[in-house]
C-alpha cells in the first residue's frame, strides 16, 4: 500500500500535464497574453542629443506644447510680449542659442501647435489672441524670426487652444477656442467653412478626428464626451458623465473606430476606459490607474494598437496594447525617469529609425530643455521587421480640401518603411482668398496674402501674374539668401585672419 502513496503525486503530475496538452496551448496563453509589445524598451537620448537652454512655456493649459515630424521640432516658448514657439531642425541639437530665431507673430501666448501632415514645412498654431495662425517655415529651418504667418484665420471670440489638422484631406484644419465653438477651415482659401459654436455648452477640452477624418470626437468640461459629423453638423453619439471627476478628460479616436478616454473617478483616480460609439451606455473597458492629478495626454499608434499615456507633471510614459480580446485595454509596461514633463511631442511613425526597430520617439519637455526618448522592441536580426512597420499614413493628401467638404471621404495614403522614410520636396502653402473685393478688409492684416493660379481661375493674365509674382519672390528669396552667405563668409573671413594673425 505505502508504494501506492509514493506513485499519486507522479501519477497526478502526469495527468495535469495530460490535462494541460488536451486544453491546448490557448488556454496557457491566457495565463500569460502574448504581445510582441510585452518588451518594448524605453530609453532617453544622451544629453548631447537633447535640445538645451530653452524656456518652455509656463502657460496653464493642458496641451502639448511639442509637435514633431521627421525634419523638425516645434517648442512653445515663454515669450515677453506676445506669443512665440521654436521650430528647430531635428539635428539642431545642444544648446540653443537665447537669440535663435523664432515664430512670434501671435498678439498673445501660443496655446497649442500642429504640424500639418500633409507638408512637413505648414505649421499652424493656436492662441491667447484669438486667432490661428499658419505658418510656412524655410526647407533648413529658421534663419531670421518669423512674424509673416501665411494666412490667419479670424473667428473665434475666445482664445483658441486647440488646433488640429484633417489627417487626409489638404488644407483643412480644426480649431476650438474658449468660445466653445469648433471651427473647420479651408486653409488654402482662408475662409471657416464649417461653424459648431452650439454643439458644446463649456469648455472643450480636446478634439481628435477619426482615421478618415469623417468625424471628430470630443471631451468636454460638462463631463461628455460627443462624436460628432462636422460636415452634417450634428452629434451622432455622446455619453454623459464618461468619467464622474471634475477634472479634465481626453476622448481620442481608434482605427478601428472606438473611442479611448482618460479621466478622473468621482474619488479622483485616474482613469482610462473604452468606448463603441454605436452604444455608449456601458464602456467596453474600464480601468482605474492611480491616484495622480496630472491629466493624462493619449498618444496613438493606429499601426501597432499601443496606447501612450504620458501625465502631465508625472516622470512616467504608461503603455498599452489595445485588442478586441477581453480585457481589451492591457497593459504593457511602464518607462520612469528621475525629471517630470511639462510637455510632450510624438514623432510621426515616418520619422523613427527602422533599423533601429524603433516604434516610438517621445520628446519630453522639462523645464529647459527637450529631452528625446526612444522606445525600441529589441531583436535580434538586422532584417527589416514587418511586423513592427506595417504600411502606414505617407505624408500624400488623399482628398483635396474641396473634396472633403463636397462630402467625399478617404483613408490615409500609405507607404513602406521597409527602406526607411526620405523626406521629398514640399510644395509651398498658397492662399488664395475668394472673393477678395467682397470680404471687407481685417483688422491687424499683417501678411499680404499671395495670390496664386488655381484650376478655378478664369483668365491666363491672372495667371501669369500670379507666375510673375512667384518668380520675383523666389528671385528675392534667393538674393537674402546669398546676402546672408555673404555676410557669414566675410565673418569667417575675420575669424581666419585673427587666427592666423
Amino acid at each position: 500500500g505505502g508504494s501506492g502513496w509514493r506513485l499519486r503525486p507522479a501519477l497526478q503530475r502526469g495527468l495535469r500535464r495530460r490535462r494541460l496538452r488536451h486544453l491546448g496551448p490557448d488556454t496557457m496563453r491566457r495565463v500569460v497574453r502574448q504581445s510582441k509589445f510585452r518588451h518594448v524598451f524605453g530609453q532617453a537620448v544622451k544629453n548631447d542629443q537633447c535640445y538645451d537652454d530653452i524656456r518652455v512655456s509656463r502657460v496653464t493649459w493642458d496641451s502639448s506644447f511639442c509637435a514633431v515630424n521627421p525634419r523638425f521640432v516645434a517648442i512653445i516658448i515663454e515669450a515677453s510680449g506676445g506669443g512665440a514657439f521654436l521650430v528647430l531642425p531635428l539635428h539642431k541639437t545642444g544648446r540653443i542659442d537665447k537669440s535663435y530665431p523664432t515664430v512670434c507673430g501671435h498678439t498673445g501666448p501660443v496655446l497649442d501647435i500642429d504640424w500639418c501632415p500633409h507638408n512637413d514645412q505648414v505649421i499652424a498654431s493656436g492662441s491667447e489672441d484669438c486667432t490661428v495662425m499658419v505658418w510656412q517655415i524655410p526647407e533648413n529651418g529658421l534663419t531670421l524670426s518669423l512674424t509673416e504667418p501665411v494666412v490667419i484665420l479670424e473667428g473665434h471670440s475666445k482664445r483658441v487652444g486647440i488646433v488640429a489638422w484633417h489627417p487626409t484631406a489638404r488644407n483643412v484644419l480644426l480649431s476650438a477656442g474658449c468660445d466653445n465653438a469648433i471651427i473647420i477651415w479651408n486653409v488654402g482659401t482662408g475662409e471657416a467653412l464649417i461653424n459648431l459654436d452650439d454643439m458644446h455648452s463649456d469648455m472643450i477640452y480636446n478634439v481628435s478626428w477619426n482615421r478618415n477624418g469623417s468625424l471628430i470626437c470630443t471631451a468636454s468640461k460638462d463631463k461628455k464626451v460627443r462624436v460628432i459629423d462636422p460636415r452634417k453638423q450634428e452629434i451622432v453619439a455622446e455619453k454623459e458623465k464618461a468619467h464622474e471627476g471634475a477634472r479634465p478628460m481626453r476622448a481620442i479616436f481608434l482605427a478601428d473606430g472606438n473611442v479611448f478616454t482618460t479621466g478622473f473617478s468621482r474619488m479622483s483616480e485616474r482613469q482610462l476606459a473604452l468606448w463603441n460609439p454605436k452604444n455608449m451606455q456601458e464602456p467596453i473597458a474600464l480601468h482605474e490607474m492611480d491616484t495622480s492629478n496630472g491629466v493624462l495626454l493619449p498618444f496613438y499608434d493606429p499601426d501597432t494598437s499601443i496606447i501612450y499615456l504620458c501625465g502631465k507633471g508625472d516622470s512616467s510614459i504608461r503603455y498599452f496594447e489595445i485588442t478586441d480580446e477581453s480585457p481589451y485595454v492591457h497593459y504593457l509596461n511602464t518607462f520612469s525617469s528621475k525629471e517630470p514633463q511639462r510637455g510632450m511631442g510624438y514623432m510621426p511613425k515616418r520619422g523613427l529609425d527602422v533599423n533601429k526597430c524603433e516604434i516610438a520617439r517621445f520628446f519630453k519637455l522639462h523645464e529647459r530643455k527637450c529631452e528625446p526618448i526612444i522606445m525600441t522592441v529589441p531583436r535580434k536580426s538586422d532584417l527589416f521587421q514587418d511586423d513592427l512597420y506595417p504600411d502606414t499614413a505617407g505624408p500624400e493628401a488623399a482628398l483635396e480640401a474641396e473634396e472633403w467638404f463636397e462630402g467625399k471621404n478617404a483613408d490615409p495614403i500609405l507607404i513602406s518603411l521597409k527602406h526607411g522614410y526620405i523626406p521629398g520636396k514640399n510644395r509651398d502653402l498658397k492662399v488664395v482668398k475668394k472673393n477678395i473685393l467682397d470680404s471687407k478688409p481685417t483688422a491687424n492684416k499683417k501678411c499680404d496674402l499671395i495670390s496664386i493660379p488655381k484650376k478655378t481661375t478664369d483668365t491666363a493674365s491672372v495667371q501669369n501674374e500670379a507666375k510673375l509674382d512667384e518668380i520675383l519672390k523666389e528671385i528675392k528669396s534667393i538674393k537674402d539668401t546669398i546676402c546672408n552667405q555673404d555676410e557669414r563668409i566675410s565673418k569667417l573671413e575675420q575669424q581666419m585672419a585673427k587666427i592666423a594673425a
